[in-house]
């Protein structure tokens, strides 16, 4: 099986269907690759970015205790963190 980084490295040049592929990849490993996607996703930018964080947000639940730690330990990526756990719950924050 593929790291994740391996599959981010993929998606560099990677087109529509690719990149729908790898988030798929991604999203079907499942909930052991939580803590490596959040950390990806403090460092990583473009269109590595935004797969990891559909991949967060279509994991679902299980992605907001990673998100919530990283954001207490990271203020720059506390407004991520908070944007991501209001797509999974479905609801805008009071």
């Amino acid at each position: 099986m593929e790291t994740v980084s391996e599959i981010l490295s993929k998606l560099e040049n990677a087109d529509n269907i690719t990149k729908n592929k790898l988030e798929n990849e991604l999203v079907n490993i499942g909930t052991a690759v939580l803590p490596q996607l959040v950390d990806e996703l403090q460092v990583v930018r473009g269109i590595k970015r935004g797969v990891v964080a559909m991949t967060l947000i279509r994991i679902g639940d299980a992605s907001v205790k990673y998100l919530k730690k990283a954001a207490e330990c990271n203020k720059d990526f506390e407004w991520v963190a908070e944007y991501l756990i209001r797509e999974i719950k479905g609801s805008i924050a009071a």
